[in-house]
């Protein structure tokens, strides 16, 4: 990093800091004894008291056992007094900690002479952002601006988290692990983020940004992990919730189209109905949750110039049109067997339709011959269902638990293309067939114990995922498609794991040490007729540590360091070997050799809480060997350009993300976040083998970035609410080039309504219509830029009611 880049980032940590973090309850429970014949004490008071002046915090009495549980404690310094009569009166320091939500305290037994007992630590989680700087939590409902849309366009405005290309960022690297209620699923295509722009936002409850995941989860995902929590009512009786929303996008053409191809979509029209219900008696909690999300967009609307070493210039433009339908219901029933033993049954149904109408059409440098044009039809259903069964034992020391899960997922990808190839001298049509059926068996243990001064978490996993898929080719006249690289592939998954995690916490030193074993075995099963890829896989068993160690400078400011080592694995997507035609002239391959990318980050953080707000800073640094990014070259004699997945070697992700959350009175509060970052991708040399054999080689790549967001948030009189939201994103590099700066702005309100049952909201997105992503790519013997005026503005009404 150069003196100018370290003065702006300086400069930046100075300006901006974190937020939204909020302090949690814990748990306390433990045991009285008798210490002369140590028989449990029933009906002993157990009282919490203000350490400054002795005021009545909590209380409650030990049950028959002696057993007693005090919840919702906040994080603090107390007394913890004991009395019964006939026994002497005992007192001792306590002190609740921030990183357990339980806590199991030693036994106290009383006797008739005075003692002076030990000191009892006591620690808890914070809800909402964690106190351990590892997560950040937000409620969907609170994102007034993002409302009535997708999963993925509700988090575009949540700190650290930026949207290219439809694929998650985190610090500006979109290696992430999307993970559903806790678990990979096909919802979110176990770690390749497909269907986030087509998962409901109404059926979500919330999100967690989790940068520094302990042993406990998945070693895939280097950037981190994003969990989305569905909703799941638990109140008494039967209750629930309605909701729809409509919306219009693509209220005017940003830029016509190129000659003689059909129309842009626009007023694409958006509704999503939603409804969810839960009855719960005595020991049984029944919930069903259903949503619906119909939109019509305009996906892209990207022109194209490429230019080519031999002084030959093609314009192009591809415009999408999409009409996209997406069904899922989740039910389920938790049955509370006894106080101690609960059993949780849940299926979930999800279809997605996709129909895509799309125009590519040609042309020479100066505009005046068309060369081609090339229109299509995607015919693509996805069908998801899953079941799962979970258990809990619960011991009688609060937090003591034992959880064990099976989750079995069925996924189809059902695509069908159809191509119409339009030449100056004839017309063909091409066409292609992809099904793809993926099975996936899970299976979990995980148990935790409360201590004194903590917690251990340890647990194991098996997975067992299998994907068959087939690839017919059908070409018609002047054909692109390669009809020597169809046929069937068959990708084979088995992961077992073991992890085990320690925390501890004093009043000044907090700790967490853990590992993760994995052993993963991938095979990848080609047709031998293949033109190009013939069979692969590889396996390791590797160790993935996690540390923290945590300095508390008092209760209002604390020093985290972090260490992690993580996995990226490459998806099934990525490895595929069918060609994908969704573009003419740029064909996405997949490739078999392709190799896990193994990374290790480190990160500083900084957090100060005040009564009216929060300060969060981060200093980070990963290095990743093995990087895996799609490599764009031509064959000599050919103007196709084929983007292929290629291990380049290493890089290295460096920045700062900072939060400010500042309420500056009842009516107005604000969030401040930004991620200033330096990516590099050292110089390296690959050799793709599709469709021929060839060497791309690039020279070292570097820049500084970042992006900016400033939340808004209003609270009026008479139940009114209203955010502005507004979103910067700097320039990047991408794989063999940049992209440009983006910029929007969005806007909310909201009325509670019928005595806070119902909900009426108004918002639109991109009000200014100024987010175009604009790219410049530079490859061996070509180069082209790129603008993609697809849609981003759009306008949305709602109403929901509880009830």
């Amino acid at each position: 990093m150069n003196k100018v880049e370290f003065l702006f980032v300086w400069i930046f940590t100075m300006i901006f800091a974190i937020a939204n973090a909020q302090v949690g309850t814990v748990t306390l429970s433990g045991m009285v004894k008798n210490k002369a014949d140590r028989l449990a004490l029933p009906y002993v008071n157990v009282v919490v008291k203000s350490e400054k002046d002795s005021a009545f915090v909590t209380g409650v009495m030990t049950n028959e056992e002696g057993r007693y549980s005090i919840t919702n404690v906040k994080p603090g310094n107390y007394r913890l007094v004991i009395t019964l009569m006939g026994f002497k009166n005992e007192e001792q320091p306590l002190f609740v900690g921030s990183l357990s939500s339980f806590l199991d305290i030693p036994v106290i037994e009383l006797e008739a002479a005075a003692t002076e007992l030990e000191g009892v630590t006591v620690s808890a989680q914070a809800a909402g952002i964690s106190n351990r700087l590892d997560k950040k939590t937000y409620t969907l409902a609170d994102n007034i601006s993002q409302n009535g849309g997708s999963v993925l366009q509700s988090m575009q405005s949540l700190p650290g988290i930026t949207v290219q290309d439809g694929r998650v960022q985190l610090r500006g690297n979109d290696k992430v692990a999307i993970l559903v209620n806790g678990k990979q699923t096909a919802l979110t295509g176990f770690g390749n983020q497909a269907g986030l722009d087509n998962i409901p936002a109404s059926a979500i409850e919330k999100i967690e940004i989790i940068n520094n995941p302990s042993s406990k989860y998945d070693a895939n995902g280097n950037a981190g992990i994003i969990n989305i929590i569905m909703k799941k009512n638990k109140q008494e009786g039967f209750n629930g919730k309605v909701g729809f929303t409509a919306g219009l996008g693509s209220l005017w053409l940003r830029k016509e189209n190129l000659p003689m191809i059909r129309p842009q979509y626009t007023f694409t029209p958006k509704i999503n109905p939603s409804v969810s219900l839960n009855y719960r008696k005595d020991k049984v909690n029944v919930f069903v949750q259903t949503d619906n999300l119909y939109t019509q967009t305009l996906n892209k609307n990207e022109f194209v110039t490429r230019n080519y070493a031999d002084g030959t210039v093609i314009h192009s433009q591809l415009k999408r049109n999409r009409n996209t339908n997406f069904l899922t219901t989740k039910a389920g029933l938790d049955w509370n067997m006894d106080e101690r033993n609960m059993l949780t049954l849940s299926g979930m149904y999800g279809s997605e339709k996709i129909i895509d109408r799309g125009d590519q059409p040609f042309f020479n440098g100066d505009m005046s011959q068309r060369l081609r044009l090339w229109q299509f039809l995607e015919d693509e259903l996805k069908t998801t269902a899953m079941v799962t069964a979970s258990y809990q034992h619960r011991f009688k020391e609060p937090g003591h638990v034992l959880n064990t899960s099976f989750n079995y997922t069925f996924h189809r990808e059902d695509e069908q293309y159809f191509y119409d190839n339009y030449l100056s001298s004839s017309t063909g049509t091409d066409a292609f067939k992809l099904l793809s059926d993926e099975q996936v068996y899970d299976f979990n243990i995980d148990y935790v114990k409360p201590f004194k001064y903590g917690r251990i978490e340890t647990g194991v996993k098996l997975r067992n995922r299998n994907i068959p898929t087939n690839m017919d080719f059908r070409s018609g006249v002047n054909s692109v498609l390669d009809m020597q690289a169809g046929g069937w592939a068959d990708y084979k998954e088995l992961i077992p794991a073991l992890y085990g995690n320690y925390v501890f916490e004093n009043e000044k030193w907090e700790a967490e040490l853990g590992l993760r074993l994995e052993y993963v075995k991938i095979q990848y099963d080609v047709n031998p007729d293949h033109s190009t890829y013939k069979s692969d896989g590889y396996h390791y068993t590797q160790p993935f540590p996690n540390m923290r160690l945590a300095y508390k400078l008092n209760d209002n400011n604390k020093v985290s360091l972090f260490y992690n080592r993580r996995v990226d694995r490459p998806n099934e997507v990525d490895i595929r070997i069918f060609p994908k035609y969704d573009d003419a002239e740029i064909i996405k391959v997949g490739n078999p050799a392709l190799r896990p990318q193994f990374t290790n980050s480190i990160e500083l953080g900084y957090k100060n809480t005040w009564k009216s707000g929060y300060f969060y800073s981060a200093f980070y640094h990963r290095m990743a060997d093995g990087t895996i990014t799609r490599i764009s070259s031509t064959v000599p004699g050919s103007t196709l350009i084929y983007a292929i997945f290629q291990n380049a070697g290493k890089s290295y992700n460096s920045g700062l993300e900072v939060i400010l959350n500042q309420k500056v009175s009842p009516v107005y509060s604000f969030n401040i976040n930004g991620n200033v970052y330096r990516n590099q991708i050292n110089a390296f040399t690959v050799h793709n083998l599709y469709p021929r054999p060839n060497t791309f080689s690039a020279d070292r790549q570097s820049a500084l970035s970042g992006n900016f967001k400033l939340n808004n948030n209003f609270r009026f009189a008479g139940g009114w609410d209203a955010q502005l939201t507004a979103i910067y994103l700097a320039p990047d590099i991408i794989p063999q080039g940049k992209i440009q700066s983006r910029f929007s702005m969005d806007a909310g309100l909201k009325k509670s309504v019928q005595k806070g049952k119902g909900e009426l909201f108004v918002n639109a997105t991109d009000v200014f219509n100024t987010m175009t992503v604009r790219r410049k790519i530079d490859g061996l013997g070509f180069n082209y830029t790129s603008n993609d005026y697809y849609e981003t503005q759009v306008v949305r009404l709602g109403y929901s009611y509880k009830f």
